[in-house]
């Protein structure tokens, strides 16, 4: 197991293990952060944990082609009961996202350190969230880390009412000219939506050197 130091740096990917675990410790910085996505690497631990870095294979992915939409959410989008927004509310997607029990997990992996540190990312224009509205009421949405303006890296999405972060997700990727969703690792919801595993070797293609 690779234990990382100050100096910005990670294993090759090919090192990582058979379930994507590469590397431990390091920090959150901006630059540690940006330098880690533009290699495929994330961040994934428990709060009593170090820092767990990720680079699974194969790899969960939505080509924005590729959405599907069912004719049930075809036809609520149509009610428009829902207001979808960009950038308007990060902090508060990013703690509903940690604040959301989820049936297969005990805890949470959005600490406090990690919320600060992704709001330092968006900040810096990075971080980016997408706002799902009721009655001004926030009710879902989802965040993630853009990488180029090519790749946006999905993290997490909370819903507080039926089908709220699916219409979120759907009129994102909807409006977005980005190449690619990654979405980490598979969930039926977003297989529903069109998504698939490629090879990470595939999914790192999609990286430039200079991404960062």
């Amino acid at each position: 197991m690779h234990f990382l130091t100050d100096k910005i740096e990670f294993p090759d990917v090919s090192e990582a293990s058979a379930e994507g675990l590469l590397a431990i410790g390091g920090d959150l910085t901006p630059e540690r952060l940006l330098y880690a996505y533009s290699k495929g690497i994330f961040p994934w631990f428990q709060d009593e944990e170090p820092i767990l870095w990720w680079s699974p294979d194969p790899r969960f992915v939505l080509f924005p082609e590729d959405l599907k939409v069912s004719k049930s959410m075809r036809q609520v989008l149509r009610k428009g009961n829902f207001k979808v927004t960009i950038n308007k509310a990060f902090k508060d997607v990013i703690a509903s996202c940690a604040a959301i029990k989820r049936n297969d997990q005990d805890g949470t992996w959005i600490t406090e350190n990690m919320i600060n540190a992704y709001y330092k990312l968006h900040q810096l224009g990075f971080a980016k969230s997408v706002e799902v509205w009721e009655n001004d009421e926030l009710v879902g949405g989802l965040y993630g880390i853009e990488i180029n303006n090519s790749v946006f890296c999905g993290e997490s999405m909370f819903t507080k009412v039926s089908n709220a972060s699916k219409v979120g997700f759907i009129t994102f990727v909807q409006n977005t000219n980005y190449t690619l969703i990654d979405c980490q690792l598979h969930t039926n919801h977003l297989e529903s939506l069109g998504a698939k595993n490629i090879s990470r070797s595939a999914f790192l293609n999609y990286f430039k050197p200079d991404d960062i």
